[in-house]
């Protein structure tokens, strides 16, 4: 049983992030935690955005807030988003990994250290490697490992290098992506 979903992507994600989320029901009851690579200056408005045009609750993520059921936290630009052993956030500045802060890696890797076999991961769209290691980290835990189909991305060279690193349990296409949400 999941207890939590962290969903990475890039170039290319952000219409099939909102896809996604635009069928979940307000009362989906895992929390799902998103880092998506942002331009520095984004003050929040792709979570805006999101809550916009989705029925389930979307926000930033904050310093020490708790990770609850039936809501989005997305990742706030140039910082990385972490998850604590207690089930909280945390936000760093630490150097950008894979030239990205919001680095997926990072977050991937410490949601799997804490919610282990209980955790889904999926990997969307993007031009990098970044969120190939945090599967991998996923996998190593017992987590369900997810990208989307590289055939079906924008760019896909992010689904693609965790493919190449034997790292992803299924490959989807985006409408079939929802099915692991439910």
């Amino acid at each position: 049983m999941f207890e939590a979903v962290v969903i990475g992507g890039s170039a290319g994600s952000i219409e099939v992030l909102i896809s996604l989320l635009g069928n979940l029901p307000p009362d989906y009851p895992l929390p799902i935690v998103v880092a998506i690579h942002l331009h520095p200056s984004d003050q929040g408005d792709l979570a805006r955005q999101m809550d916009s045009r989705t029925s389930i609750r979307v926000k930033e993520a904050r310093e020490k807030h708790p990770i609850k059921p039936s809501s989005v936290y997305i990742a706030p630009a140039d910082y990385h988003l972490l998850v604590e052993h207690d089930k909280t956030f945390a936000l760093t500045v630490d150097d950008r990994v894979n030239y990205a802060r919001p680095s997926i890696d990072v977050l991937f890797e410490s949601a799997a250290f804490v919610y282990g076999e209980h955790l889904a991961g999926i990997l969307l769209s993007g031009a990098n490697n970044d969120g190939a290691l945090g599967l991998a980290a996923i996998k190593r835990s017992g987590g369900l490992t997810v990208v989307q189909a590289p055939d079906t991305a924008q760019c896909p060279a992010m689904p693609q290098a965790a493919i190449n690193i034997g790292c992803v349990d299924r490959f989807l296409e985006p409408a079939t992506l929802l099915d692991i949400l439910r």
